[in-house]
C-alpha cells in the first residue's frame, strides 16, 4: 500500500519501498504568483502537515512506526506572499483577535482609571443637573411634548382640503409652512420661559425637530405625489394620491423622517430580542452618565474655559476631556441609532433597518456625514439637495444650503436647552464644509488610510465632542458651579 504525500512524493509504508524515482523524475512546480489552483491547494495542505505533522500509524503491520508525510525534499515556498500586517494585506483578512485584545486593554486601562477616580473623587452621581428637583416646574415641557400631536393633525386637515379640491394648492402650501414654524417656535418659547432640567429641556427639542422634519417630508411628499397624479404628459397608473390618518399615524411613530404611503415590514415582532435591547439601552444609559459625572464634571470645575488663557493649558485640557467626550458620543450612538431605533422598528414590524453604515471606515469628512445618520441623510437628500438641484442650484451651493439646515436644528437642539445661544453647534457644523472638500482631496491624492486618519482626528477632538465640551463649560460657568 502507498500514500501520496501532499508534494506529489510517494511515501513509503510496510508494504514495499519508496518510490524515489516520482522524486527524481518529477517536474519543479513554479515559485511564480501565477501559480495554478492545484499548487495552492497542495500548498495550503502541505502547509497544515507541516504545522500539525499530519501522521499515518501503521495498524495493519503490527510495527506501530511513525511515519511522516511531509518530506525534506518538498518545496515550502512556493508563491509570492505578503506578511499579514502589511498595507497590501492588512484589510484582506479576519482582525478578530485583535479587536478581542483591544477590547480587554481598554477593560484593564478604564478599570483602572475607574478605581483611580473614585479614589479621588467619591461617588459624584447626581440627578438635579438630569432631573429637576421639584418635579412640577417639568410639566409645562411635558405638556408640550403632549400638544406636539396637534400640528400632524393639522397637516392632515389640510392635505384632506387639498384632495376635496377646498382650498388651492398655494394655499395649502402657505398652511404647512404656518404649521411647521409655529411647531418649532411654541416649543422653545416655553423652553425658554420654564425653569426645566437639562435633560427635559432636550428632550423637547429633539422631539420638536423630529416632528418638523416629518411634517416637512409630509408636506413635500404629497405635493410631489399630486404633482405626477395631475400631470397630463406623466401619467402614471400606480400613482395615485390619496390621504390616510392611519399612515400619517404610522409615520409619526416610525423610525424614519421620510413620508411614503406604505414601508416595507417584517414578519412578526420577536419578544425576547426587543427584551435583551432594552436591557442594553438601559445599561449603557447608564455608563454614559456615570461617564458625564465622574469623569467630566471634575475635569470641567477644576479648569478655565479652553479657549481663555495660555494656549498649552487649554490643548491639554482639550486634549484630557477628548476621550471621555469620544466614549459618551460612541455610547449615545449605540444607544440611540442602534438599540433605541432597532427597538421601535421591531415593535413596529418597520422593515427597512438601514440606520447608519460603517461610518467608522468613512474615508472623509462627506462619507461620515452620509453614513452616520441614514434617517437625517435621506432627508436632507430627498427634500434639500435634489430639490437644490432641480432648481438649477449648482452642487456646492446645494451641499452648504443642506449644511446650514442642519447646523440651524444642531444649535437649536443645544443651545435652547442650556439657555445659551454661543453659537459653537451652529459654527462647528458649517466647518464641516471645507473640511469635506479637503478630505475630499486628501483622499483622492494619498489614498483612504490619510482619509480615515483625518477624519478620526477631527471626529475625535475637534468635532463634535470639541463642541459638546464648549457648551457644557459654558453652562457650568454660567450656572456659577466651577471653580
Amino acid at each position: 500500500m502507498e500514500i501520496l504525500d501532499c508534494g506529489g512524493v510517494t511515501v513509503p509504508t510496510e508494504n514495499g519501498g519508496s518510490d524515489l524515482d516520482t522524486l527524481r523524475h518529477r517536474k519543479p512546480r513554479s515559485d511564480s504568483p501565477a501559480a495554478s489552483p492545484s499548487d495552492d491547494n497542495n500548498d495550503a495542505q502541505g502547509t497544515a502537515n507541516l504545522a500539525g505533522e499530519n501522521e499515518i500509524r501503521d495498524s495493519g503491520g503490527g510495527r506501530g512506526d511513525v511515519r511522516y508525510t511531509y518530506r525534506p525534499s518538498v518545496p515550502a515556498h512556493r508563491r509570492v506572499r505578503e506578511s499579514p500586517l502589511s498595507s497590501d494585506a492588512i484589510f484582506k483578512q479576519s482582525h478578530a483577535g485583535l479587536f478581542n485584545l483591544c477590547v480587554v486593554v481598554l477593560v484593564a486601562v478604564n478599570s483602572r482609571l475607574i478605581i483611580e477616580n473614585l479614589m479621588k473623587y467619591g461617588w459624584l452621581i447626581r440627578t438635579d443637573f438630569w432631573f429637576s428637583s421639584t418635579s412640577l416646574r417639568d410639566w409645562p415641557l411635558f405638556m408640550c411634548c403632549l400638544s406636539l400631536s396637534i400640528f400632524p393633525l393639522a397637516a392632515f386637515t389640510v392635505e384632506k382640503l387639498v384632495l376635496q379640491k377646498c382650498i388651492s394648492e398655494p394655499v395649502a402650501i402657505f398652511l404647512h409652512v404656518i404649521i411647521t414654524m409655529t411647531e418649532v417656535l411654541y416649543p422653545v418659547y416655553v423652553t425658554l420661559r420654564c425653569d426645566s432640567a437639562f435633560l427635559s429641556g432636550v428632550t423637547l427639542m429633539l422631539l420638536t425637530c423630529i416632528v418638523w422634519l416629518k411634517l416637512v417630508s409630509y408636506a413635500h411628499t404629497n405635493y410631489d405625489i399630486r404633482t405626477l397624479a395631475n400631470s397630463a404628459d406623466k401619467a402614471n397608473p400606480e400613482v395615485s394620491y390619496y390621504v390616510s390618518l392611519k399612515s400619517l399615524a404610522y409615520f409619526m411613530l416610525a423610525p424614519t423622517l421620510c413620508y411614503q404611503p406604505s414601508y416595507p415590514r417584517s414578519s412578526c415582532i420577536r419578544k425576547g430580542w426587543v427584551a435583551r435591547q432594552f436591557a442594553k439601552l438601559v445599561i449603557f444609559t447608564g455608563f454614559m452618565g456615570f461617564i458625564i459625572e465622574q469623569y467630566i464634571n471634575p475635569i470641567v470645575r477644576n479648569s478655565k474655559h479652553p479657549l481663555k488663557g495660555d494656549l498649552l493649558y487649554g490643548i491639554e485640557r482639550v486634549l484630557k476631556l477628548s476621550v471621555p467626550n469620544l466614549y459618551v458620543w460612541l455610547c449615545m450612538f449605540y444607544c440611540f441609532f442602534h438599540l433605541w431605533l432597532n427597538i421601535l422598528a421591531e415593535l413596529l414590524c418597520f422593515g427597512d433597518r438601514e440606520f447608519y453604515k460603517d461610518w467608522w471606515n468613512a474615508k472623509s469628512v462627506g462619507d461620515y456625514w452620509r453614513m452616520w445618520n441614514m434617517p437625517v441623510h435621506k432627508w436632507m437628500v430627498r427634500h434639500v439637495y435634489f430639490p437644490c438641484l432641480r432648481m438649477n442650484i449648482p452642487k456646492v451651493p446645494a451641499i452648504i444650503i443642506a449644511f446650514l439646515v442642519s447646523a440651524v436644528f444642531h444649535e437649536l437642539c443645544i443651545a435652547v436647552p442650556c439657555r445659551l445661544f454661543k453659537l459653537w453647534a451652529f459654527l462647528g457644523i458649517m466647518f464641516q464644509v471645507p473640511l469635506v472638500f479637503i478630505t475630499n482631496y486628501l483622499q483622492e491624492r494619498f489614498g483612504s488610510m490619510v482619509g480615515n486618519m483625518i477624519f478620526w482626528f477631527t471626529f475625535c477632538i475637534f468635532g463634535q465632542p470639541m463642541c459638546v465640551l464648549l457648551y457644557y463649560h459654558d453652562l457650568m460657568n454660567r450656572k456659577g458651579t466651577m471653580s
